[in-house]
């Protein structure tokens, strides 16, 4: 019997992705019905429906279960079971109007040009966005990537059971980490793991999650270095370049039996507080037991506080998840401790100096964040040992070498033209 959490909702995990040979039978019938276009954040939600993440979830939700998310984190479809960001999708009016309640439809990917897999639909039904936005983002600000997803959404949510037929790219792209909650859950049973502690990651991994993988590993059997491989918002470091970078400081720097690293599907909503909820759900799904969840956790911008999606998980049912938080405070590196410390630990309160060539000029923290090390990068200044490992900060740069490579590429191209002109 396994020592791990149960699967969120239910005692077994339920995917939802058809084996070889039955999706190739559902996609000939597939081609055969009307197609659903899909957002990119529809189709990542499908995937993670499709391997088991989004447990117990059978398919899109209905009005009674997008309403119970947004007001009550809560689906009345499943005896209120806890769910804290509704998983829908939309259609444009003509398109839905079209549809019969009952009829078979073929969800299309708009970006691969795929069909992902295929739903019944039992129910069509509008949404207030707005009341959505406000609830879920605590914004309505279109100016937040998450928000202007779904103000941009069709008008009408089409709900039922799915069946998906692919993982699309992500298994063969990422085939190193890129993992199915069955394949983490049965990695952590081989190593004997009960305790396991979660590290959510969107940026390379700089010394600050370093530092929380360490402490996560003295109280846990294990952590999971669990990568966002799914879309992000312009800026963003590309998947393939993060996962190089973080491979290099795992390989160097930590005990190779007490850390797994792992990939999933979903694309960021950048929802902060109610994001940590759901990435806490489908990490449960995965078989862990801790969540890290450290300052800014899935925020953008300052539309969060910086510990407000600590304070969120005292704010539902104490019995609303199996998964318990690991609440981290702010970590940096002290130059006077000589060490990564933490507001809880480090007497030092002066903020670290550090001039326009990287170097150290006094004073004791140095903060740090995935922003600072974009914006750092991104503007060719040299970045502080203490920030990351070498190694870490090597691949970084060749990336954004790169990326200054092709800016003179097509700004020469551009000059060449215009003499062209002339």
């Amino acid at each position: 019997m396994s020592k791990l959490v149960p699967p969120h909702g239910s005692d077994v995990l339920k995917p939802l992705l058809l084996d070889p040979e039955a999706a190739k039978n559902e996609l000939k019938k597939a081609e055969t019905l009307r197609k659903v276009p899909m957002t990119s954040r529809e189709t990542s939600d499908l995937i993670m429906l499709g391997i088991g993440a989004f447990t117990p979830l059978e398919g899109f939700m209905g009005k009674a279960d997008w309403h119970g998310c947004c007001d009550t984190y809560s689906l009345p479809s499943r005896n209120n079971l806890f769910w804290p960001i509704p998983i829908t999708l939309s259609a444009e009016e003509a398109l839905a109007g079209s549809i019969k309640t009952g009829e078979e439809v073929a969800l299309w990917d708009t970006e691969t040009e795929a069909i992902m897999g295929t739903m019944k639909v039992t129910e069509k039904y509008s949404i207030d966005k707005a009341h959505e936005c406000k609830q879920v983002f605590r914004t309505t600000d279109t100016a937040h990537p998450g928000v202007q997803k779904v103000m941009e959404q069709g008008p009408v949510n089409l709900a039922g059971p799915v069946k998906v037929l692919s993982e699309s790219y992500y298994p063969e792209m990422f085939k190193e980490i890129y993992q199915r909650p069955a394949e983490a859950r049965k990695l952590f049973e081989e190593r004997g793991w009960s305790t396991v502690a979660a590290l959510q990651l969107r940026n390379p991994m700089h010394g600050s999650h370093a530092y929380l993988a360490w402490v996560a590993i003295e109280v846990c059997d294990g952590v999971y270095i669990h990568q966002l491989v799914g879309k992000l918002k312009p800026g963003d470091i590309p998947a393939d370049v993060r996962v190089k970078a973080i491979d290099a400081l795992v390989n160097k720097y930590f005990r190779k039996d007490r850390v797994i690293q792992g990939g999933y599907p979903m694309e960021m909503r950048y929802a902060g507080p109610r994001e940590a909820l759901l990435h806490a759900v489908f990490r449960q799904n995965y078989g862990c037991s801790h969540l890290i969840v450290g300052r800014d956790h899935a925020g953008v911008g300052d539309y969060y506080g910086p510990f407000d999606a600590q304070k969120i998980f005292n704010e539902i049912p104490a019995n609303a998840l199996a998964l318990r938080p690991l609440s981290m405070d702010w970590t940096f590196y002290c130059y006077e401790c000589g060490a990564m410390a933490s507001m809880k630990t480090c007497p030092h309160e002066s903020k670290a100096v550090i001039d326009e060539n990287g170097n150290y000029k006094g004073g004791a923290r140095l903060l740090l964040s995935g922003t600072l090390l974009r914006k750092l990068m991104s503007e060719g200044k040299p970045v502080p040992a203490e920030f990351s490992k070498p190694e870490v900060i090597a691949i970084l740069k060749a990336y954004y070498d790169t990326l200054e490579q092709k800016v003179e590429v097509k700004l020469h191209g551009m000059a060449t033209g215009e003499a062209a002109k002339k």
